[in-house]
């Protein structure tokens, strides 16, 4: 099968230091490649994959210090690209939200979108409803609820290689938080959780721009607790250590997160979540074996207290059993045949002679 691939260009793919989709589409295309198929990826220059590389960009923009860039203008050509090779490909499998939909009507019928943001924002019932033709997959059926009538075609939930975590069994004596430093992500509960368990919280975590001002008033200043240690970014190649020597992720979230990457890479170290009953949480988190969904803080601290219970071999067993790459890549590939039997019928139908139409009696 000929499957393109089109990343945002917001970050390299895998991306240096933090990012989600590009890692997840690094992931995607790497096992589509093992798997036996043929890849083309369109992503920014820097990105490190299998597939064949079509680099649209000469960097990725969060890396870019330019004092002026046009995010609009970089992903127009480089969906201009993607357009005129598209006679090329059985499969095109966009990540960039809706932003091709105006550009490629004509190839609705070869193209699958997968939506890795939250829908719940206002303008985006209008749009999904101007362009039903384009086939969504969603990574968590929470995800879906704000659009429930959209062209749904599938959940995928996301994968990461087997091979990228390893197992750790000691039983740490830190509790983790990775992700952003943004209000929605809890990076307050985190800390308050670590203090009142009397236990050393690390925070690995990105500040965007649109943060820094929440970071500098309400974070910041809680950084100098002798429990607390701000580690900063980090890349993959020091995320294994990270999660895999904790007792514990903490992920407080408090908005509907439509996946939450971070908990399998914890699952994937045996690293136990314990997270907050929001979004897709449920989907991922197995209640007492891989970690613990609280409702909480006093039902957080009092799984903090438990979490040694859980054997983290379990742990890594649920990862192994629901989130690997080659899952997530295997379930995306019975997208594609579906998308691809759907062309042929409808060709079939074009195909087929017409009755010719009976005169008047």
């Amino acid at each position: 099968m000929k499957i393109a691939q089109i990343s945002p260009l917001y970050e390299s793919v895998p991306p240096k230091l933090y990012g989600g989709t590009e890692r997840v589409v690094a992931h995607l295309c790497d096992s589509l490649v093992e798997l036996g198929h043929e890849v083309t990826l369109f992503a920014a220059a820097g990105s490190h994959t299998k597939a064949r590389l079509i680099a649209v960009r000469d960097q990725a923009i969060r890396l870019d210090t330019s004092a002026l860039t046009s995010q609009l203008a970089s992903h127009l050509v480089m969906l201009h690209e993607v357009k005129r090779r598209a006679a090329h490909f059985d499969v095109l499998h966009f990540h960039v939200d809706m932003m091709h939909f105006p550009m490629f009507e004509a190839h609705a019928q070869k193209s699958i979108t997968t939506l890795h943001g939250r829908l719940d924002i206002k303008d985006l019932p209008k749009a999904y409803e101007r362009w039903p033709g384009f086939g969504l997959v969603s990574i968590s059926n929470a995800q879906r609820r704000p659009l429930p009538y959209a062209s749904w075609l599938a959940t995928v939930a996301h994968g990461v290689p087997t091979t990228e975590y390893r197992l750790q069994q000691c039983k740490g004596a830190y509790l983790a938080f990775l992700g952003r430093l943004s209000p929605e992500k809890g990076p307050e509960v985190a800390i308050r959780l670590a203090i009142r368990a009397g236990l050393p919280l690390k925070i690995a975590a990105k500040v965007d721009s649109v943060d820094r001002a929440y970071f500098e008033a309400r974070v910041k200043p809680l950084l100098d607790h002798p429990l607390i240690e701000f580690v900063g970014e980090i890349g993959d190649e020091e995320k294994s250590d990270f999660l895999g020597n904790a007792r514990a992720l903490l992920f407080p979230i408090a908005w509907p997160e439509p996946f939450g990457l971070v908990m399998i890479e914890a699952m994937a170290c045996g690293t136990p979540v314990i997270a907050y009953n929001c979004g897709a949480v449920p989907e991922v988190i197995e209640h007492g074996r891989s970690g613990f969904i609280v409702n909480s803080e006093e039902q957080a601290l009092d799984a903090i207290a438990r979490v040694n219970e859980l054997d983290r071999h379990v742990v890594r067993a649920s990862f192994e059993q629901r989130f690997t790459a080659h899952r997530m890549a295997g379930a995306y590939l019975d997208v594609y045949a579906d998308l691809i039997d759907t062309q042929r019928t409808d060709r079939f139908r074009e195909q087929m002679p017409r009755a010719p139409m009976r005169a008047p009696a």
